[in-house]
């Protein structure tokens, strides 16, 4: 992940400097460990300012506005009593080359700050601290103790220390050619080493791009630069410190990141807050993605193995019970047979009353005939009562093994986060298997329990052009089938298979043709857990002729008035595949 160095942050606060100070703080909320969104009002906009100090993405930009869930952190809660009302007057630099940013806050525009907010942007040192006006430390988003760090503890109450300052050199618009390479080239090595060892401010991508556009590679020994190659790399490196100068920047996205230098870009950005918004959310949801996409995977697994393997105990015993008649067989064929038991006998061999033939039937020596039937007709009594205890067992671990199969295939179903929509999905997921108490994360702040599931369905269009929604998750299939479809639609559903509820919405009067149906079956198929098989049978109805069991966990639905048509998930994929999906 490309972190946001000198040359970004003060191009991002300079862009947000020009259009928003003065503004007045509304509202301060922190949506996860790492990020507030303070709401910032001018005369002519509003927005959100969002400050993260994540280890590997530590940014300040205007944002998109924060999720709809329950505030539960102290630190903001501690920011909202403090600037609630005031105005943000100022941002600046603690110091030249510093990523250090004070924000400060006042009454009204024109007076002394109250407060300051220190974004400290420094990696996997990064920190956000408020302070009064003393710049006495009032809360913090890391409090570090003494024992922690000796040379810079951060605690309540005590003064804010700045950062240990810069100790190489900075850059200079003074610095002539030949200081500058002689400074560079003083020790031999990679053009990209020796920039970052020789002058503070800069970064490895910033440097990537600087060689790169002069057509170098960063691991070019200096010793092997020509006088042409040190001119262009210095042209360059002018350029970079007169936009600093001028507060002059040119957002743009690169192969493997952004730049706000124009270098190496391929598509220009609408301007550096949309850039860096876009850029750190999406790294960021990606990489929750993957992490909560494994453990979901990782935790269905383990209760899937112990309750198959809780099924498979049940179905044994349930073939033990098959056996119950067998027992009671042979307890009648020693009653009608008592003359032929001899006292010590181990075994006992007599002729089935229907087919004639022998039947071996082990004895206990030390029990009469009579005992050993009776203990026979025991056998059989228990083996019965077996089954109508475990019958009943084996039904609602079956079931639990279909919802959470219908689970583990919806989670398949999202297999790479391309949109903040893939996030919401998984996440939604797990708030689900949180209420139905397969999961425990106290941390875990969840909607309340009637909110509704999102409405970030698939969608489709058939070849005459009706929509196609498609549930991403179990509450999104209920919400599909239960809320969104109408008397006109048609629902499809793989057949016996777990998989997503498809809904063709089709207005009144309207008939799909063949093709319709049969492109809404080939993608009820597609997300499905049978999606790499060649052909899947698919029922279809109306949404009327679809119930909810009382009791039933999401997603599970029964239904009648069924047609069937046999659907082809390879025609989706190959669709998907050449729409680059």
């Amino acid at each position: 992940m490309q972190p946001v160095d000198f040359t970004t942050l003060t191009a991002a606060c300079s862009e947000i400097r020009a259009n928003w100070l003065p503004s007045r703080t509304e509202q301060v909320y922190q949506r996860d460990r790492y990020t507030i969104h303070v709401a910032l009002r001018t005369l002519k906009q509003r927005a959100w300012l969002e400050i993260s100090w994540h280890p590997q993405a530590a940014h300040i930009c205007i944002g998109e506005p924060p999720p709809r869930i329950p505030d539960t952190f102290t630190f903001s809660q501690q920011l909202v009593h403090q600037l609630g009302g005031l105005a943000l007057v100022g941002i600046e630099a603690i110091a030249p080359w510093e990523r250090v940013i004070d924000l400060q806050f006042a009454r009204r525009p024109g007076e002394s700050p109250l407060y300051h907010v220190y974004a400290e942007i420094m990696g996997k040192y990064s920190n956000v601290i408020l302070t009064d006006e003393n710049n006495l430390i009032i809360t913090a988003a890391h409090q570090v103790s003494q024992q922690q760090s000796s040379v810079r503890p951060i605690q309540t109450g005590q003064p804010y220390e700045t950062p240990p300052k810069l100790t190489g050199a900075v850059p200079s618009l003074s610095e002539s050619l030949e200081r500058w390479q002689e400074r560079v080239s003083l020790v031999p090595g990679s053009i990209k080493r020796q920039l970052l060892k020789s002058y503070s401010g800069l970064s490895a991508a910033l440097i990537h791009l600087m060689v790169y556009s002069v057509n170098l590679s960063p691991d070019t020994t200096t010793d092997t630069l020509t006088p042409q190659d040190w001119e262009r790399l210095f042209q360059r490196w002018q350029e970079w410190l007169q936009a600093l100068e001028a507060k002059k920047f040119h957002p743009a996205w690169t192969p493997s990141g952004y730049t706000v230098m124009g270098w190496g870009g391929v598509t220009d950005a609408t301007d550096i807050q949309e850039l860096l918004s876009r850029y750190y959310t999406d790294q960021l949801n990606q990489q929750l993605f993957s992490q909560l996409r494994h453990q979901l995977n990782q935790k269905l697994n383990n209760i899937l193995v112990k309750l198959r393997h809780k099924a498979k105990t049940f179905e044994e015993r349930l073939q033990q019970s098959d056996r119950a008649d067998e027992y009671r067989q042979k307890a009648d064929l020693l009653m009608a047979h008592l003359q032929n038991w001899e006292p010590g006998m181990k075994e006992i061999i007599l002729l089935d009353f229907e087919t004639n033939k022998p039947i071996a039937i082990a004895l206990q020596p030390d029990k009469n005939a009579v005992q050993n039937a009776q203990g026979l007709y025991k056998q059989h009594q228990k083996l019965k009562r077996a089954r109508a205890a475990v019958e009943p067992l084996l039904l609602d671990v079956n079931t639990e093994i279909a919802y959470l199969e219908q689970v583990e295939s919806a989670i398949s179903q999202i297999e790479n986060y391309q949109t903040a929509e893939d996030l919401q999905a998984l996440e939604e997921i797990r708030e689900e298997l949180i209420g139905q108490k397969y999961l425990e994360d106290p941390e875990h702040r969840s909607r309340s329990a009637n909110a509704d599931a999102s409405t970030n369905f698939y969608r489709y269009r058939t070849p005459s052009g009706f929509e196609v929604l498609i549930g991403r998750n179990n509450r999104q299939n209920d919400q599909l089938t239960f809320r969104v479809a109408g008397d006109y639609d048609l629902w499809f559903h793989a057949q016996e298979i777990p998989g997503s509820h498809v809904l063709l919405r089709l207005k009144p009067g309207t008939v799909p043709e063949a093709a319709d149906l049969q492109f809404a079956a080939n993608l009820a198929t597609y997300y499905s857990r049978a999606r790499q098989s060649d052909q899947v049978p698919v029922v279809y109805t109306q949404p009327k002729h679809v119930y909810k069991p009382k009791g039933a966990k999401p997603g599970i639905a029964i239904y009648k008035q069924e047609r069937i048509l046999w659907g082809q998930p390879q025609l989706v994929r190959k669709r998907e595949s050449e729409n680059g999906k």
